[in-house]
């Protein structure tokens, strides 16, 4: 940056700029719409690097699902947190190459590997997997329970959504639940802070009846609703928590794997004394 001559800087200062503009919108339409919701703001760099040297070509939609496709990489492989330079420049060369040219895959999409058992640990923002699982449960027309109204740009906003418990804190800790499961992203989803009140610390067999009749919708549809959330009814109107947590960690796990387009291999997580128990557990994020 030193170096950087300011006849360099005014010949790239306006085409760096719309590179930050495309990236912030192609990031909203990727449902990450607040910088506090962004992953990585070191990504953002090469991103907007990305974007600039390539000019129009970013508007075709293929080039952009390759482009989502490098990002998310970055983010569940968690290649973003420190010492970045040499990946900057490995990725503006190599990520501009292979979506232009359909040269050889980049080395960030190459090195990213995801755990499954990591979904267990990620319980704050302050994981840039944490922020990556959040965008994506909004990527199935996700509604809110209350309201049916899709979640998007609009919404988000002046329904105040956030993400909250689907087991409640109160009902997992009177049924013993473990925090290090009920507090985790698999027990989570976006809500608007009404539906959230509405809640409250009731089993999901009272609240979710309770939720749907305040809806005014029938049974099927609300139902649908949930699905939305990836969620199978079944397990919350059996108050099944582990029946719950099993069948929904494999869907986010498929998500996942749709965005970096690439294979998780699925480790095996042990129900002892009616928790799960992970070899790589950590305890950073609560």
């Amino acid at each position: 940056m030193l170096n950087l001559s300011l006849a360099d800087y005014k010949l790239y200062r306006n085409s760096i700029i719309q590179g930050f503009i495309k990236a912030s919108k192609i990031l909203v339409e990727n449902h990450i719409y607040q910088s506090k919701d962004l992953p990585y703001s070191t990504q953002l760099v090469p991103m907007a690097a990305i974007i600039a040297k390539m000019g129009d070509n970013i508007d075709n939609i293929g080039n952009k699902n390759k482009l989502m496709r490098w990002f998310w990489c970055g983010v569940f492989g968690e290649l973003y947190g420190s010492a970045n330079e040499t990946r900057y420049t490995l990725d503006i060369v190599q990520v501009v190459d292979w979506i232009l040219n359909n040269s050889e895959e980049p080395k960030t999409i190459y090195d990213a590997n995801f755990i499954p058992s990591r979904l267990n640990t990620l319980r704050t923002r302050n994981s840039a997997a944490y922020k990556g699982v959040y965008a994506l449960m909004m990527d199935e027309n996700t509604k809110d329970w209350l309201t049916a109204t899709k979640i998007d740009f609009s919404t988000y906003f002046s329904e105040s959504i956030d993400i909250h418990h689907i087991f409640p804190v109160a009902w997992c800790e009177k049924n013993k639940i473990s925090p290090n499961d009920y507090n985790c992203i698999v027990n989570k989803t976006p809500l608007s802070g009404r539906t959230n009140r509405k809640v409250s610390g009731d089993a999901p067999s009272k609240y979710l009846e309770r939720v749907r009749k305040e809806a005014g919708v029938d049974e099927k549809e609300f139902n649908n609703i949930l699905i939305s959330h990836i969620v199978d009814p079944k397990f919350l109107y059996n108050d099944d928590f582990y029946g719950f947590f099993s069948d929904r960690k494999e869907k986010i796990l498929q998500k996942i794997e749709k965005a970096m387009g690439k294979q998780i291999p699925r480790d095996k997580f042990i129900e002892e004394e009616g928790q799960f128990i992970d070899s790589d557990v950590e305890n950073d994020d609560i």
